[in-house]
């Protein structure tokens, strides 16, 4: 068979919905208003068919490190960051509208100018940063996928840590935090297996992490936060 007539590989995705609750009249200004000035170009596969190299320098003026989080959820932890550490770049991918648009209003807020905001796929993004160009990563409270079935769309799979392996460079950091043990499990395994090597796994945070929405629901509802740590070889 020909590989013009062979099937692709399926593409599972990680995440859940994209959309949520209708938006406010604000949040649909901040995505109409902010979010081109801030979203990378040349990213998306109709943008970019054939899925050219991006610069980071392009995004944010200069060679400055770049810093990468999966996912970003409602934006708090990525406003964080950006917010104490002005001198580095930092991109946040994150497909759920709603969150995008609470984003740009807490970027808004917080007057941060350091950061890149892809409202799609992180493995879109991951495709077209050059190799070694990423010198830290953060995936926060993904989603559990908590049915043995699904556990292969979990983002602690070989299909998404390999391209983010790829992005890393070496000795990079990549943070991962969740209140699920099963996925703790599962993140310890895979992990190790793309090219990583652990470094801590913990019930204590790392000394500038910001409590987000999304463990302060975990923690009401009695699940107990863990954070691991890991370093790219």
């Amino acid at each position: 068979m020909s590989d013009e007539t062979q099937t692709p590989p399926e593409w599972r995705n990680f995440y859940g919905r994209i959309r949520g609750k209708t938006l406010r009249s604000s949040q649909k200004t901040y995505l109409s208003e902010d979010l081109d000035t801030l979203r990378p170009e040349g990213v998306t596969r109709e943008e970019n068919p054939e899925r050219l190299p991006i610069e980071p320098a392009a995004l944010f003026g200069d060679d400055r490190s770049v810093w990468l989080e999966v996912g970003f959820g409602g934006g708090e932890h990525l406003v964080h960051m950006a917010a104490r550490y002005p001198e580095v770049g930092i991109i946040g991918a994150e497909p759920f509208i709603n969150g995008v648009a609470m984003l740009l209003g807490k970027i808004r807020a917080a007057g941060v100018t350091n950061l890149a905001v892809h409202p799609g796929d992180a493995r879109d993004l991951m495709e077209v940063l050059p190799a070694a160009s990423v010198a830290k990563a953060f995936l926060n409270y993904p989603d559990p996928w908590p049915k043995r079935r699904h556990h292969r769309r979990r983002f602690v799979t070989a299909e998404h840590l390999l391209p983010l392996a790829r992005v890393l460079r070496p000795g990079a950091e990549f943070r991962v935090a969740t209140d699920i043990p099963d996925y703790v499990r599962q993140t310890l395994t895979e992990v190790p297996k793309a090219g990583f090597a652990l470094v801590a796994s913990v019930a204590t945070p790392w000394e500038d992490w910001i409590s987000t929405r999304y463990e302060q629901k975990a923690l009401r509802e009695g699940r107990v936060p863990h954070y691991v740590t890991f370093r790219r070889l």
